[in-house]
């Protein structure tokens, strides 16, 4: 029996995808949203995430990189101008274009998000050979393209 056919491996395949989202979200959250950013959410970190560091962004292109409408992350972003993370100002050469760039306080909160994505992949490298760091890799690659071309189309 090859091993796409055993019944098993789907099913442990299927827990094991479900428990590290789950995972992956708790653990985010747990550890992104400390005291010193505990008036902000998850989602808004990675709002702060996509404005980057960067040059200033508009708030169609950050609505694009977070796969929403530009009215959903108005909403996000009022909160976090109004809590003083982003700052909003429109465009010098079309008024009608709103850049967001990240306040200080931003930056902060971005640098904070970044160290936890880099303890994670560390402590994933760190369990694994180089060889099975590049299977993983290719086997995301392939799961995330499958999820793009399924749902984002």
């Amino acid at each position: 029996m090859g091993m796409r056919e055993k019944p098993g491996m789907d099913q442990t395949l299927n827990e094991l995808l479900v428990k590290l989202f789950k995972n992956i979200m708790e653990i985010e959250e747990k550890c992104l949203i400390t005291p010193e950013f505990k008036n902000i959410s998850v989602n808004d970190m990675h709002i702060i995430e996509a404005i980057g560091l960067t040059e200033p962004k508009s708030m169609s292109t950050v609505a694009k990189l977070m796969s929403v409408t530009t009215g959903t992350l108005t909403k996000s972003m009022d909160g976090l101008s109004d809590k003083g993370y982003v700052s909003r100002e429109r465009g010098k050469k079309d008024k009608r274009i709103v850049l967001v760039t990240l306040t200080e306080k931003g930056k902060k909160a971005y640098f904070h998000h970044e160290k936890f994505h880099r303890n994670m992949i560390a402590q994933i490298k760190g369990g694994i050979s180089e060889q099975e760091t590049t299977v993983l890799i290719y086997a995301l690659a392939k799961l995330n393209d499958y999820f793009n071309s399924i749902y984002r189309s």
